[in-house]
């Protein structure tokens, strides 16, 4: 077998096609190159986007017992449910971001690793919860529900969602973790990024940096691709985990990643 003992992987782009639906699961390929490498005694850690129960489902498919980076790196945890690691966004930045987004009157939400509250109905809030298996909650005084909340989202449009991540920057510097979608801007404790939980995650596992594999396609992967002894994208990445990564998969969508894994548990 190599000298591979955790393997973190993306779930949506990754696992799944780009595009695939809510409901989708890794295809069968992938689900047993995914317990193969499991039964060879190596971690496999879902890394994803999506909040605990999105990413706990697909881990339940692949049959996987390891702990789950959820929400972009903000929360760790067991698969069931118990909460390992946790990086809160800071309050004041918190409120702050909540008054850019009602200067522009956009909607925004407030949410913590399970729970997602938003200021009015909206598509992208509403196409999130499908994927992370959670109701969004919509609520005027959003950031007055009670949760201590792990990010903010800043909900625009697709033609000033740049426009948006460049004033945040300006405004906030390091204090945030800024990640950009089609129409929303996320913001996260500059603590909380998928290179980082996994950094936290391997060490707490005692496996060390060059044992760690890291396979995923986009911006929000460059952070552990970077980290990882070895991170891998697909021939649909976007151009910054293009730059971030070591190699790439050959084939069309996903095609590539059971290849690899296979060859990873032997």
């Amino acid at each position: 077998m190599s000298d591979v003992r955790l393997v973190a992987l993306d779930i949506d782009g990754t696992l799944l096609p780009p595009g695939a639906p809510h409901t989708a699961l890794p295809d069968a390929e992938i689900t047993s190159a995914v317990r193969a490498l499991v039964d060879a005694g190596v971690e496999v850690v879902l890394a994803s986007g999506r909040m605990f129960p999105g990413t706990a489902r697909i881990g339940r498919h692949l049959g996987l017992t390891s702990p789950l980076i959820c929400q972009q790196g903000s929360a760790v945890h067991r698969p069931d449910a118990t909460m390992i690691h946790r990086f809160a966004i800071d309050e004041t930045v918190a409120h702050d971001l909540v008054d850019y987004a009602l200067e522009h009157d956009w909607p925004y939400a407030w949410f913590d690793p399970v729970r997602y509250v938003a200021s009015r109905p909206n598509k992208a809030s509403h196409e999130y919860g499908l994927f992370c298996g959670v109701e969004p909650e919509y609520r005027l005084d959003a950031r007055d529900c009670g949760l201590i909340p792990t990010g903010i989202d800043v909900i625009s449009t697709a033609e000033r969602a740049t426009h948006v991540h460049r004033e945040l920057e300006d405004r906030f510097g390091e204090r945030v973790h800024l990640l950009d979608f089609p129409t929303v801007t996320t913001a996260h404790s500059p603590e909380a990024s998928k290179g980082k939980a996994l950094t936290i995650l391997a060490k707490d596992l005692g496996i060390e940096q060059h044992e760690v594999v890291a396979i995923g396609d986009s911006v929000n992967d460059v952070s552990m691709l970077l980290w990882a002894g070895r991170g891998v994208t697909l021939p649909h990445c976007d151009r910054y985990a293009r730059q971030a990564a070591d190699e790439f998969l050959s084939g069309e969508g996903v095609t590539g990643v059971a290849k690899l894994l296979r060859s990873l548990a032997w």
